[in-house]
């Protein structure tokens, strides 16, 4: 089976901060599960499909990479999938409290499921989902914060 780990989230839409993390992680892990989260509750910009194509897109020739939605508790779906790893991207002090606490509620949940958590590389800190849908609805030009495989009109609901 090997060391899998899940990288959940929503790529509301998927940015190259997303994307350099994933590729940092690869070395260290057998699979990578690229997980994105389905909540009826949020408004998002693309649909889970689309997001899903997206993600495909960019990592198309890696075999080491599965791309699938997910509903419900990340470590239920780590569970399902056999991994035991979830792996998160950290751009500040803040996203560290946050995923901090949501690291420990996991391991709680789960004591087989360890968080690894990589640094965001200094040149993407700023990016995030949030301001990069806003930049999309208020009709700029986001290109340069999402992976050059992504056309992100392609994708627009």
């Amino acid at each position: 089976m090997g060391k899998i780990a899940v990288f959940p989230g929503s790529f509301d839409p998927f940015t190259i901060g997303h994307e350099a993390i994933v590729k940092r992680a690869l070395p260290l892990f057998d699979k990578i599960v690229i997980a994105v989260g389905v909540n009826s509750l949020k408004n998002s910009l693309f649909s889970a499909e689309n997001r899903v194509k997206m993600i495909n897109a960019v990592f198309a020739s890696e075999p080491k990479i599965e791309i699938e939605t997910f509903q419900g508790l990340t470590v239920d779906f780590c569970k399902a999938k056999g991994a035991h790893y979830i792996l998160r991207g950290l751009r500040t002090a803040a996203d560290f409290e946050y995923e901090r606490a949501m690291g420990q509620m996991n391991k709680k949940m789960a004591p087989g499921i360890d968080t690894v958590f990589l640094l965001t590389s200094t040149e993407h800190t700023p990016i995030n989902s949030t301001i990069v849908r806003d930049i999309i609805r208020m009709g700029g030009d986001a290109s340069m914060f999402v992976p050059k495989a992504i056309n992100l009109k392609d994708y627009l609901l």
